[in-house]
């Protein structure tokens, strides 16, 4: 097992509604610098969301445009994603929050993030053309995949093998929190842009609380082998 940071000020259980709460706790404890996370991610997933507006009205003069975003999608956008939620981690523990953290994956473990993003792409992938439950069990079981990848320092195949141990029995769990996402961001679009982006933001500080509390609860699994221990 491996030790993990505890915020005493919160009352953490791997629940969905409890993750919910406390994470809507943890938004407001942080807001002003998560806010500011959460506008840097936006602004740098651009190109991406800009390459798919192109993929929609498909021209061939687009083709540099859609290779560029799927290059940028592949090497930038995922680890930054990586990054961020790494840091609705940090501010579930308690820690100092600053802008710079986004860009952690840059600087350790970098590759693991870039391909462990694209392995669990393609496993949900296929998941949903096989009648679409097995994805949305393999998107449950490997939530936790992000911040292993970038907080534990672990590599690909640890990294899906330890969310995988970790998630077990709480799938459900998960993926009633996806079901509660549902009404929260529809709330945030009747609140216009401002309210989608702050229901955004909940969702994944609700998701790292998730992960917090199913690792003080159960711990992390050692990814050493025993011939490795001895």
């Amino acid at each position: 097992m491996v030790t993990v940071f505890n915020n005493d000020q919160y009352d953490f259980f791997p629940d969905a509604g409890k993750s919910y709460s406390v994470g809507w706790k943890v938004l407001m404890a942080s807001f002003v610098e998560l806010l500011v996370i959460s506008i840097v991610y936006m602004i740098l997933s651009g190109p991406i969301g800009m390459v798919q507006w192109k993929m929609e009205s498909f021209e061939w003069y687009a083709v540099p445009l859609v290779l560029f975003g799927i290059t940028y999608g592949i090497f930038v956008g995922g680890p930054i994603q990586y990054g961020a939620k790494w840091v609705f981690l940090k501010a579930v523990r308690g820690e100092r929050i600053e802008v710079k953290d986004i860009f952690v994956v840059f600087q350790r473990n970098y590759w693991n993030a870039v391909i462990a993003n694209i392995v669990v792409g393609i496993i949900v992938g296929l998941g949903m053309v096989m009648l679409i439950v097995p994805g949305i069990i393999f998107a449950c079981r490997l939530a936790f995949v992000p911040y292993l990848v970038v907080d534990r320092e672990m590599d690909v195949m640890d990294a899906l093998r330890v969310s995988w141990d970790m998630t077990r029995g709480y799938g459900w769990q998960i993926f009633l929190m996806g079901l509660l996402a549902i009404p929260i961001v529809i709330v945030g679009l009747i609140c216009l842009f401002v309210g989608v982006f702050v229901s955004v933001m909940w969702i994944s500080a609700a998701i790292a609380v998730m992960y917090h509390a199913v690792a003080l609860k159960d711990g992390i699994p050692d990814t050493t082998y025993p011939a490795e221990r001895n």
